[in-house]
Formats: C-alpha cells, sequence, structure tokens
C-alpha cells in the first residue's frame, strides 16, 4: 500500500509509549510464557484454510540492504513470528528490498512452508505484470504464491485475468485487491462487488472507521477475507496516546499495552481474517502476537475502546 509521510514529524516511540503508559511491567510478556495459549484463528470463506488473526507486514522495515547487521533483527523477528504461530507476512514490489529480504530470511530458517507469503502486482500493462509477479516469485523463493494481490487497484482488469489464469493453472492459491485510502472506497466497493475475489486489504483502526459502514460487510456477504493494514494508523496512534495511561478495564480483555489494545479492536470485528502491523523490533512483534490470545472485545467493549482513545 501506498503511504504518506507520518503527520508527526518526530513521533513517540512505541517503547517510549509503553514504558510511559504502563512501566516496567507492560513488557513482561516477552518472557517464555508469553504465548501458552494458542492465537485466535480465522477461516478464509472461499477455502476454508484458517490463519492467525496477526501476521506481520513489511512496508519499510523489511527494506534493508545485504548486510548482517541489518537483517539479523529482521530474522530474528521471523524466527519468532513462526515461533509464536505467526503465518500471514504481505509484501509488495514497492516496498524497496523487502519481498527479497523475506524470501532470504524464510530460506535460512527453513520456515517457508510454514507461511503464508502474500504479495501484490504495482505495474500497468498484461507482460509487466506478469514480470514483475515473476519477479517476486523469485524475490520471495517459491514457485506458488498463497495471495497474490492488486495493489491499490493499479490496472485492475488486467491483473486479475492474470491471476484467473493462473489461480487455475495452480500458480496462486488465492488472489484479491487492495487499498490503503478511504477515498478509494467507492471504487472498492464496485470491485468487491463484481470480481471474483478471495481477499480484500484495507485500512482499518480504532480512529479509521469508515470500512466498518461499507466494506467490511460487503465483504462478508461476499465471502471475501479481509487483510487490515493500517492497523495503528500508519503509527500516528502511538503519538496520539503519548501520556495518556491504559484504561485498568483493558485488562478485562487481557491488553497489557497499547499496541494489544488497538489490535484486539481491530480483530475483533467479525468481519476481519487478519491484521498485519509492521515492526523490525523483536519485542514489538511480540507484543503484537499477544494481541491473538485470550479475549476479545464484544460490541459495547469496541464502542467503549473507540470512546476512550478518541478523548483528549
Amino acid at each position: 500500500m501506498t503511504k504518506s509521510a507520518p503527520s508527526q514529524p518526530q513521533p513517540i516511540s512505541r517503547r517510549e509509549l509503553l514504558r510511559l503508559a504502563l512501566g516496567a511491567g507492560a513488557l513482561a510478556f516477552t518472557g517464555g510464557n508469553a504465548m501458552a495459549a494458542s492465537i485466535i484463528q480465522r477461516p478464509i470463506p472461499r477455502t476454508g484454510e484458517s490463519l492467525p488473526v496477526i501476521g506481520l507486514g513489511t512496508w519499510q522495515t523489511f527494506d534493508v540492504g545485504k548486510g548482517q547487521s541489518a537483517r539479523e533483527p529482521l530474522k530474528a523477528v521471523l524466527r519468532e513470528f513462526v515461533r509464536l504461530q505467526g503465518k500471514v507476512i504481505d509484501s509488495s514490489p514497492m516496498y524497496g528490498n523487502s519481498e527479497s529480504v523475506v524470501g532470504d530470511l524464510a530460506a535460512e530458517l527453513g520456515v517457508q512452508k510454514q507461511l503464508f507469503l502474500a504479495t501484490k502486482v504495482w505495474t500497468s500493462g498484461r507482460d509487466a505484470g506478469i514480470r514483475q509477479m515473476e519477479e517476486s516469485f523469485r524475490r520471495l523463493r517459491t514457485q506458488v504464491m498463497d495471495l497474490m494481490q492488486v495493489h491499490n487497484l493499479v490496472d485492475w482488469r488486467t491483473h486479475l485475468d492474470t491471476l484467473r489464469r493462473w489461480k487455475e493453472q495452480g500458480k496462486v492459491r488465492t488472489i484479491g485487491v487492495t487499498h490503503y485510502t478511504a477515498s478509494a472506497y467507492d471504487q472498492l466497493a464496485g470491485v468487491l462487488k463484481t470480481e471474483d475475489l478471495d481477499f480484500v486489504q484495507l485500512n482499518y483502526s480504532i480512529v479509521e472507521r469508515d470500512a466498518e459502514r461499507r466494506l467490511l460487510p460487503l465483504a462478508a456477504d461476499k465471502r471475501i477475507a479481509v487483510l487490515v493494514n493500517r492497523p495503528f494508523a500508519a503509527g500516528g496512534l502511538f503519538s496520539k496516546l503519548r501520556g495518556k495511561p491504559l484504561p485498568p478495564w483493558a485488562h478485562d480483555i487481557g491488553c497489557t499495552s497499547w499496541a494489544q489494545f488497538l489490535l484486539k479492536f481491530v480483530i475483533s470485528h467479525p468481519g476481519v481474517t487478519c491484521a498485519i502491523p509492521a515492526t523490525s523490533k523483536v519485542q514489538h512483534l511480540m507484543d503484537n502476537m499477544q494481541a491473538g490470545v485470550g479475549a476479545l472485545p464484544d460490541a459495547g467493549m469496541r464502542e467503549r475502546m473507540a470512546r476512550y482513545v478518541a478523548e483528549p
């Protein structure tokens, strides 16, 4: 997904926010017992295959060079992601080196078969799309892509024609479309209504709820799985919540950090299949994954959560 620069030039770091809001105990779950329970899973409606509700995005975070110092932290993230029952990892040709880094590290760790690889096509024209997608296969080191998506609906009719053929041939397992902004929702809704799709990827967070009005119900009606990008509103929520304490009642749904609070809101919507927050830090990855364990808020609690975040 194309993303604009954060509105805050120097946003507070997530580590600092956790420290300010919760103190040292906020990261206590990074111990060995953090994921004793199984992560919640949701089915892909059209295939029945189950996916963990927390995945891993790679925009910016996995766009590094070949140096060991840059890749070792990401290798640790991917190793921990798989250990904590993670599966869905999402990338794109527009994310710089991210596809290659994911492919290389997955091969080094021997975890390719444990991942659900999702990437995108982001160009115009049939031949250009085929070339780009074939390059993604090479970079991700796979012969069969779990999910190929048309990125931001760029030349979507052309690419969906190719992807339907590839799906029939077994080259891709599932297909979908993406966007990252509410301004494209009318077009996105039109595509979901008329096209035979397995997935849609869209933005959704506790402060970006436009998808609730039309797209999430539409995806449910059409039996389309939903990947959520921007679950932290491109990181802006951590700046917004600076100095704001986590409410005591957050413990009723097992939240010990703001990241868990925000992710549990997203994945508790019944139309959401998987959220894909990006990170390059193991401690943040563990924090994110914990959101997929235990109780989820009901409708009343979700509104209470949204009101609390909106309060000054």
